[in-house]
């Protein structure tokens, strides 16, 4: 057959690329605009070749082989193929399992059955070789392409490149049409929201510690003999990303950074596992327990209409998860009430709304690697990422809190 066919180790293409721009191998380190990225495969291979492009197999380790949501929006896309292999993490470092032997059967049984004249490899590793030289004695040629390396130098088996019948450099002038180099920020959203900011900078509830929670310096005063309560000791713990349990007792009336707060300031707060009562916390008001959730005010339509946009469009990023989610809900409410009482219970999230909003969240992979649980860090950038699209929607911005 007179065609090509592309076979891509995204792992080798994306990793190459941020060593490339970015200086390190992680993929978290570049962003890729995929679309971009295949139709610059493809007129590249079907130029190389001097033949019309078959199809691209789109090689790629993610978690349980579960698609992540760059795979959802390449799969959808005409002529691209996706296979996944597994996505392992040992000695703290994630690692491809089964993607080269998924593309050595590809590309021998590709060749075996004669369905193209030419095929392009996009791999650094020596583990296709055999493959390529079975690919060869079926007749086909065998076009390997590199990314240009970032110390100038081969970041491919010499192997591979010896039995090769053309080779080709991916230079960083065509790996930039497709992929930048993302900046180093230390927030997600685009402008950051002073309240939480003050929210993040504040010390933790005492309640928060728990109760079997002991302070280094309390270990230290009693290991030196000293009493509990003495001056020395209560020097704060480190602290992380506050719960929602945390952010609504700092919100609480009358709670104050460095006072305890009330026991009544906790809330009935949901998780992606279900509702959670919080010991001392009152009911919801009914106004806010009957506030509707997105899927009661989707139809059907829309409810196709929101999977083909996530599919195609929604990064997965969890602050934009949150913008979304809100976004929809926001033009879906036939009451505005809802808005305004929402608004006024910043940081809070009706227990109703915020477990469907998690769900929506784990929708995207964010549950990957992390035990079925989302991340503290990533729950919280989706309910900022909510917050701020109920902001700029109702033209309500949160003051900071005073001290």
């Amino acid at each position: 057959m007179d065609r090509c066919i592309v076979l891509v180790d995204a792992g080798y293409l994306l990793g190459a690329a941020a060593s490339l721009l970015a200086g390190e191998p992680s993929r978290s380190r570049i962003t890729v605009d995929h679309a971009a990225l295949i139709q610059g495969i493809r007129d590249r291979a079907e130029s190389d070749t001097q033949q019309p492009l078959l199809r691209i197999y789109w090689f790629d380790g993610a978690p349980d082989r579960v698609p992540q949501p760059e795979h959802r929006r390449l799969r959808v896309m005409p002529r691209v193929t996706v296979r996944l292999g597994a996505l392992t993490r040992s000695d703290g470092r994630w690692a491809q399992k089964g993607v080269d032997a998924a593309m050595h059967a590809e590309l021998t049984e590709l060749a075996r059955n004669r369905a193209c004249s030419d095929v392009v490899l996009v791999t650094g590793d020596g583990d296709l070789l055999p493959g390529m030289m079975a690919a060869k004695e079926h007749g086909v040629a065998v076009h390997l392409w590199a990314v240009q390396a970032a110390d100038g130098d081969y970041n491919q088996s010499e192997d591979l490149v010896a039995e090769a019948d053309e080779r080709r450099v991916l230079d960083r002038a065509w790996i930039t049409q497709a992929v930048q180099a993302k900046e180093r920020v230390c927030a997600p959203p685009p402008q950051p929201r002073p309240e939480i900011a003050a929210i993040l900078s504040a010390p933790l509830p005492e309640t928060a510690l728990g109760p079997a929670a002991e302070r280094p310096s309390e270990q230290t005063a009693h290991q030196a003999g000293g009493q509990p309560g003495s001056t020395e000791e209560r020097v704060p713990s480190a602290k992380g990303v506050p719960t929602p349990k945390d952010l609504a007792a700092l919100r609480a009336p009358g709670a104050h950074p460095d006072k305890p707060h009330p026991a009544s300031a906790t809330l009935r707060w949901s998780s992606d596992k279900g509702w959670v009562d919080r010991p001392g916390t009152a009911a919801e008001p009914p106004e806010v327990a009957s506030m509707p959730t997105l899927a009661q005010v989707t139809t059907a339509e829309q409810r196709w209409a929101d999977r083909e946009e996530d599919i195609t469009t929604v990064g997965g990023d969890p602050f934009e998860v949150g913008q979304v989610f809100a976004r929809r809900w926001l033009s879906r409410l036939g009451d505005q009430i809802h808005v305004q009482r929402l608004s006024g219970m910043y940081p809070r999230i009706p227990h109703r709304v915020d477990g469907e909003l998690l769900r929506y969240a784990a929708r995207f992979g964010l549950l990957a690697h992390k035990d079925d649980q989302i991340d503290e860090h990533d729950r919280y950038a989706i309910r900022a990422g909510f917050w701020r699209e109920i902001d700029v929607r109702t033209g309500v911005e949160h003051a900071p809190t005073g001290d």
